[in-house]
């Protein structure tokens, strides 16, 4: 299953073209997973991933230019590749109902205390298995 978000876009996220810079939409990525992960409300409190996540890799692909607009984008989110320590979230996003940026975070559960990574709980894994999709 997907996530939706809808993102604004920020005036100084444009380039001296009026389109949106390529580095804003990492962020507009990030928004729409802290949205699924810290404040959606069917995030379970038992899971420790309110304690930390880091990114361990990004990858994007840019199909189309986006214009700035007051309209917000249309983010979709879903996981993947669940594995001992690490998964990925895709993302689509969609600017006035067309496809505009594909994308991929692959993100690590991180002990801040131990200053290391950690392995997935089991009920972290029954977290991301709602949110799984092949796309």
């Amino acid at each position: 299953m997907r996530h939706t978000v809808h993102v604004p876009m920020r005036w100084s996220d444009m380039d001296a073209y009026q389109h949106i810079n390529n580095v804003a939409f990492l962020g507009y990525f990030e928004m729409a997973r802290v949205n699924l992960f810290f404040e959606h409300p069917t995030h379970d409190e038992k899971t420790g991933m309110r304690r930390g996540l880091v990114v361990h890799s990004h990858e994007i692909t840019y199909k189309r230019p986006v214009v700035y607009d007051e309209q917000p984008l249309e983010i979709q989110v879903w996981v993947s590749g669940v594995r001992a320590a690490s998964f990925t979230c895709h993302y689509e996003l969609f600017d006035h109902e067309r496809l505009a940026v594909t994308g991929s975070t692959v993100l690590v559960p991180f002990d801040f205390a131990l200053n290391r990574p950690r392995r997935i709980t089991a009920e972290e894994k029954e977290f991301l298995a709602r949110w799984a999709d092949e796309g």
